[in-house]
């Protein structure tokens, strides 16, 4: 089973960790299990709101939808009922975990704004699929210590260009995590970085194993993504360049702590890198 997603934010970041437990954890596991009451503490009760975007990055055609929470909270049940009665139900939890990104939330005090996407499918009883393409803002105040949620624009154009699989492809039992076919949406603004190493900024190589090297060598691949605006949801092509083939298991693993399905498309290469370097990794990612 695909692992359900993780916080991207560092253990010692509360406030972030706090607001994506809720916006994420939280609300795909109430949503699926259409338990408002689980989650209506996450919500202001006093001066909630919500915009509808109507699926438009133009903000001329949002329009006010939700002025108060039971307004939403009826929409919210509404769309919970729809879903659970249309879903596969043994995939949906690991579908919409998948098909969630929330990697970016700016706060000021006891404010913030969450800017949540949602881009992938979800598989129906029928066999099909539904495609999720859109995103959400939420607003956050912190309210007696607790981060909760007092009003949000929603169903907004997915305008970041996120890649994603086309979804007939085949892939054969024993392949790893990657995608063989990526497709970006035409006008995506395309980030490249340059080979990143398992070294500090001071330029010292960091680690002795090879699973070690990878999480410093992906931490710095995060960081330059980061610093042009992007971040590792956005990837859609990845190439390693490893010292030893042999070490390609312990590498996935490693890999699969940073990376979610849809993977991006990867390619891996043996070859003779810089002394102490056990790998170095480039990628292209999407510019929101």
């Amino acid at each position: 089973m695909t692992p359900l997603s993780k916080s991207p934010f560092p253990a010692d970041d509360q406030n972030r960790n706090a607001i994506w437990t809720m916006l994420v954890t939280r609300d795909i596991a109430a949503y699926l299990a259409q338990a408002w009451t689980t989650v209506a503490d996450d919500f202001v009760k006093t001066g909630f709101f919500g915009v509808d975007a109507r699926g438009s990055a133009d903000p001329d055609q949002w329009v006010p939808r939700f002025a108060s929470l039971d307004t939403y909270r009826d929409e919210w049940l509404r769309q919970a009922a729809e879903t659970a009665a249309t879903v596969d139900p043994a995939h949906a939890m690991t579908a919409l975990h998948a098909a969630t990104r929330l990697e970016r939330i700016d706060i000021d005090g006891d404010f913030a704004i969450a800017h949540k996407k949602f881009h992938g499918s979800l598989p129906l009883r029928d066999g099909g699929s539904a495609f999720l393409d859109w995103q959400t803002q939420y607003f956050c105040r912190r309210e007696e210590g607790r981060w909760k949620i007092s009003g949000f624009v929603g169903y907004m154009a997915n305008t970041g260009a996120t890649p994603f699989r086309p979804a007939a492809l085949t892939q054969h039992k024993t392949a790893g995590p990657y995608t063989p076919v990526v497709e970006t949406r035409p006008g995506a603004r395309i980030l490249v970085i340059s080979g990143q190493a398992p070294v500090d900024l001071d330029g010292n190589v960091i680690g002795d194993t090879l699973e070690e090297q990878t999480r410093v060598t992906m931490d710095n691949c995060r960081a330059q993504l980061e610093a042009a605006g992007s971040g590792l949801s956005e990837v859609f092509k990845v190439t390693v360049y490893l010292t030893d083939l042999d070490g390609w298991g312990q590498f996935n693993t490693v890999y699969r702590e940073y990376m979610q399905e849809p993977y991006p498309a990867r390619t891996a290469v043996q070859a003779g890198l810089l002394p102490g370097f056990l790998v170095e990794i480039e990628m292209w990612a999407t510019k929101p």
